[in-house]
């Protein structure tokens, strides 16, 4: 009797594991419909941004203001010093997400040894791992929070080029998980800063098309990617939040969904279990009863 106790107990358990986990799996669900949404319509924008840019590049390249802009090109001396921004989840249970992109930035920064490299981290679960792993951290950010918002990530932006600009590092990198699609996300070190030259991204968008085509800028091309420039890094960096926040949200549907499974499957076989202990009993309480009466004769 105490056996069959203990497996309905363990069957109660696990009934109360698998609404839980369901819930959670319906909840990553609609969060990830609303951010899916939110990357999906400032993709284009980003895109438009880059081609635009590549234009102008390609403008104003005859006149040499490309060479002109901070952000496009490396300091001089080198600094031997680089920024490093990892973007984490606040949260666990989703999977393997904070321990891909926590075991690129382990790489990185192992391949990266003899630079001098200053560690910016967001999220609750990088934070923690850097500080068990004793890796010293510059600055954390907690402004974002689940929802980053494009003021907060261009306040950010702006405070990155300000340092690139002045000579401070070699390069600004971030290390996000980037989503491709449903079933594939994967982790990548994003180079930021320095912007990469922008006139092959021109030249893709003009073969697209079929032809080339000459356009009048006013003001000059030179002014205009002086003003587009900042422009390319914000919307590049909140780009790059906006996938790591939909490959989480995927992550945590999916990791959700193999525990509920996990627990129905589990679920059953404890039911099985039970009949067959509780048949069991009943079982040796009757032959119990029939040796019993078969005494008194």
């Amino acid at each position: 009797m105490a056996k069959t106790r203990e497996i309905k107990g363990r069957m109660k358990a696990v009934a109360n594991i698998k609404r839980i986990t369901k819930t959670m799996q319906l909840i990553a669900n609609a969060q990830f419909q609303a951010a899916s949404r939110r990357a999906t319509s400032a993709k284009p924008y980003t895109q438009k941004i880059a081609e635009l840019v590549g234009e102008l590049a390609s403008a104003a390249t005859a006149g040499g203001g490309v060479g002109d802009q901070p952000l496009l090109r490396k300091p001089e001396p080198p600094v031997n010093r680089e920024l490093v921004l990892v973007l984490t989840a606040n949260r666990g249970l989703c999977g393997g997400y904070n321990a891909n992109i926590l075991r690129t930035a382990m790489g990185f920064l192992t391949d990266n040894q003899g630079r001098q490299v200053e560690l910016e981290v967001v999220g609750k679960k990088g934070v923690g791992f850097f500080k068990f792993n004793g890796t010293p951290m510059s600055r954390i950010h907690t402004q974002f929070g689940d929802k980053p918002k494009f003021a907060a990530v261009e306040e950010l932006a702006a405070e990155f080029m300000k340092l690139y600009s002045a000579g401070k590092y070699d390069a600004i990198r971030v290390i996000h998980m980037s989503f491709e699609s449903m079933s594939r996300q994967k982790p990548v070190v994003l180079t930021l800063l320095p912007l990469q030259k922008p006139e092959a991204d021109g030249a893709k968008a003009n073969g697209a098309t079929g032809a080339a085509v000459e356009y009048d800028f006013s003001p000059d091309p030179a002014k205009l990617l002086a003003e587009l420039l900042p422009v390319t890094v914000k919307t590049r960096l909140f780009q790059a939040f906006n996938e790591a926040v939909v490959s989480e949200h995927i992550a945590r549907m999916i990791a959700m969904k193999a525990a509920t499974d996990a627990a129905g499957k589990m679920g059953k076989a404890l039911s099985r279990k039970f009949n067959r202990a509780r048949q069991t009993a009943i079982t040796t309480e009757l032959t119990e009863i029939i040796g019993g009466t078969a005494a008194l004769e």
